[in-house]
């Protein structure tokens, strides 16, 4: 129960991510990505280093390749997405990710699913349909159905990763602190080869430590310890509640104007994480 409870802090962290990522929107997305990790590994490797940890660094190629592939990969992703299409839009097409991962709990863990599974992933694909087909969004450009694109593609990468996750128990959550930093490292090669460098502003470098210390910090290890220890299945329908008020944050920091078809769509993805999550366990 408590490493459900861990995951589910995360969750709670993971609906601040929109909006202090419009806070930094100035960055690029790579170098946003090389930042905010920065912040996380530098945290990250100082607790385990304190606590004499050091040596759960050494793991093998394949956990590094799960582990910077999933921290990097999704949120380059994520962060170009919000770049490119309407952030709300794009935050709640990138919370199609708990659907996936109730749905890969099956194939890839073997656990159970109930009836009350599938009709939570009809509710919740409805709300993402929504968002896709209704009149505004099929008259936009090709770089917001390229954004759109890109969210679902973290989606998948991040479903993947979490599911995963608990093939690899045997990786201690402190390893999650090395990915961190080489995602770092790898976020600022990719920014250095392919963007144009930007000088963060105080209030985009406030955002960038906020993302470093919570979303793209301590998240990570909440996680980790839910995906190993918890219910995969109670945490991907759960996290079905953080598209409402991601949603929410992002309208009331003005990032995104609030509509009825966001709030039907935003109602849509949360119904189905509340129908799914009963009887989950």
């Amino acid at each position: 129960m408590r490493a459900t409870l861990a995951g589910c802090g995360a969750i709670a962290l993971w609906a601040f991510l929109g909006l202090l990522s419009r806070g930094a929107a100035e960055v690029p997305p790579l170098e946003l990505t090389a930042l905010s990790f920065t912040v996380s590994a530098m945290l990250g490797l100082s607790v385990i280093a304190a606590r004499g940890r050091l040596q759960a660094l050494r793991q093998p190629a394949r956990a590094w390749v799960h582990g910077v592939g999933g921290l990097a990969g999704y949120h380059a992703l994520y962060f170009a997405a919000l770049d490119l299409a309407p952030p709300a839009e794009a935050g709640l097409l990138n919370y199609a990710w708990p659907l996936l991962i109730v749905l890969f709990s099956a194939p890839l863990l073997g656990l159970r699913l109930r009836w009350t599974h599938g009709l939570g992933t009809l509710l919740a694909g409805c709300g993402c349909l929504l968002l896709l087909l209704h009149p505004d969004a099929t008259q936009r450009g090709s770089g917001a159905w390229i954004g759109d694109l890109l969210a679902i593609s973290a989606a998948v990468v991040w479903a993947l990763y979490s599911v995963i996750s608990r093939r690899m128990h045997a990786v201690p959550t402190e390893a999650v602190a090395g990915f961190c930093a080489a995602s770092a490292l790898l976020a600022a090669l990719a920014h250095y080869a392919i963007e144009p460098s930007v000088v963060p502003s105080a209030h985009a470098w406030l955002a960038i430590i906020a993302l470093g210390v919570g979303p793209v910090g301590a998240a990570f290890f909440l996680w980790d310890v839910g995906m190993k220890q918890g219910d995969p299945r109670l945490l991907g329908t759960l996290a079905y509640a953080t598209p409402v008020l991601s949603t929410a944050l992002l309208c009331a920091g003005g990032y995104a104007p609030w509509s009825v078809t966001l709030g039907a769509a935003a109602l849509l993805v949360a119904a189905g994480g509340l129908v799914a999550s009963h009887r989950a366990a």
